[in-house]
């Protein structure tokens, strides 16, 4: 029954949506005078489709807090104009090993993916608002698996006035299984049109969206991530950061453990000079299980420092130490805390013909629907290139490793794995459409043994995918 309070989220989702074209008239009264202008080119998220094959024009810095939520980007594009762009797309997944299901589930089927994507993009003189979502139908010749619905949103919306900046972001995602991975190498990984058309938004930092880095949970799941973001000028080079988000991570079937998680921020940016950033920050994180009495408190103090080159590089690294409480002891120690040290390190890179993410996280998280906290080691790799005028490649390569945070025998504590491999090939077949090709791995290994439960802890699946995928042309709003 859980499956259905997504339904009501699309509706409002869509009856809101309609209402922008309304608003339209709100827009800066300078720019009203101005041609309407196609949409401005810029480097798509890693990941996505990238169909222009333009230079990269003059991008807007990146001012994104070294201390706040987001990851930082190597830019923004300089696009005044408002519009929106819809699109739809086809994808065909040939699996082997339905995820996790067992042995009786070995052999080859299919799953299609029907999609309806939309992009927007609205501007004011002193706001903005970007949205990118994709929802639809998936049919499986695996009777286990069956048909399913499927959404993803990604909601940013800021507002600035002199010294002030107040953002508000939200990530929604309902998908048939863990999100970590899913749709790597195809237009399913991330909402909206793709490429160039859609909106750069600025995603939130590892650690903060309910972790989705063990595979073998079951069923259908859904999460959302909702925060707002508070930076005050406080000179021209220093700042502070203040935030909270809230998230949940629900499932359709029972054998889970479903959580709620806030997570509260607050930080100092010092801007050194024009490419480099120094900040320190505190954060604290509460996850709370459904059902369950324990839960976690985890306190992080970090210092962080950034390098940024508009249109080229985006590199941040941070650490510092790592307070857990517990509200009831852990496994076989009476001990409700535990200290560790916490830390990521982020790099975007980005030329004409290519471009490069790679992304490292180590800390305290939800545990993935299968464990109650979890201490993960997180790295991600993706990247794009373009081979000649018409093909472009893309690689994607994800190892999430989930341990008990504390107070576990080594031979009690479950382990778990998980690694995804994607390669693939795109080719446009006109100005608003193209064809991929792709090939996707997902593995993991468990210290647990084979089929501890209804699905199995060690696997491979292996995935051929073709999609086909279409955008209309921008509807410039007036």
């Amino acid at each position: 029954m859980k499956r259905f309070k997504t339904i009501p989220i699309a509706v409002l989702l869509l009856a809101w949506l309609t209402q922008w074209p309304l608003a339209v008239r709100a827009q800066d009264p300078q720019q009203n005078d101005t041609p309407p202008k196609p949409a401005a080119k810029a480097l798509p998220p890693i990941g996505g489709d990238q169909e222009d094959e333009q230079p990269i024009p003059a991008m807007q810095p990146d001012n994104l807090p070294v201390t706040g939520f987001q990851d930082l980007t190597v830019g923004t594009p300089p696009e005044r104009h408002s519009y929106w762009a819809p699109g739809f797309s086809y994808t065909n997944f040939i699996s082997s090993n339905a995820q996790g299901a067992g042995a009786a589930n070995s052999g080859w089927y299919t799953t299609n993916f029907l999609t309806g994507n939309l992009s927007l993009l609205q501007n004011w003189s002193r706001a903005q608002l970007a949205v990118n979502y994709s929802g639809g139908e998936s049919f499986s010749s695996n009777s286990t698996i069956g048909s399913s619905q499927f959404q993803q949103l990604g909601m940013f919306q800021t507002f600035t006035r002199r010294r002030v900046r107040l953002t508000f972001l939200d990530q929604f995602a309902y998908l048939p299984a863990a999100q970590f991975g899913f749709g790597a190498g195809t237009g399913l990984a991330l909402p909206g049109v793709g490429g160039p058309l859609a909106p750069v938004l600025p995603g939130l930092q590892n650690g903060l969206t309910p972790s989705q880095s063990i595979f073998n949970t079951i069923g259908p799941r859904y999460s959302n991530t909702s925060g707002v973001q508070f930076n005050f000028l406080l000179s021209p080079r220093s700042s502070i950061t203040v935030g909270g988000v809230f998230s949940l991570l629900r499932f359709t079937e029972s054998g889970n453990i479903e959580s709620n998680d806030v997570i509260l921020n607050a930080g100092y940016n010092y801007q050194v000079s024009r490419s480099d950033t120094f900040g320190i920050s505190y954060r604290f994180s509460a996850y709370e299980y459904i059902g369950s009495p324990q839960a976690i408190g985890d306190h992080t103090v970090q210092a962080t420092y950034a390098k940024r080159i508009t249109g080229r590089m985006a590199l941040k690294l941070a650490g510092g130490p790592e307070i857990t409480t517990f509200r009831l002891p852990p496994g076989v120690t009476p001990s409700t805390q535990h200290n560790a040290v916490a830390g990521s390190a982020d790099l975007t890179y980005a030329l004409p013909t290519w471009n490069l993410a790679l992304a490292y996280n180590h800390g305290v998280n939800n545990g993935s629907g299968i464990l109650l906290g979890a201490t993960t080691d997180q790295v991600t790799l993706s990247g794009n290139r373009k081979f000649g005028r018409v093909w472009s490649g893309n690689l994607s390569f994800g190892y999430a490793r989930n341990t008990p945070i504390a107070g576990t025998t080594a031979n009690q504590a479950p382990t778990f794995d998980s690694v995804y491999v994607s390669a693939g090939l795109q080719r446009p077949l006109s100005r608003t459409a193209n064809l991929t090709f792709n090939y996707t791995a997902n593995i993991q290994t468990s210290n647990t043994g084979t089929c501890p439960g209804p699905t199995c802890a060690n696997f491979t699946t292996n995935q051929i995918t073709i999609g086909l995928n279409w955008n209309g042309r921008p509807f410039v709003l007036h």
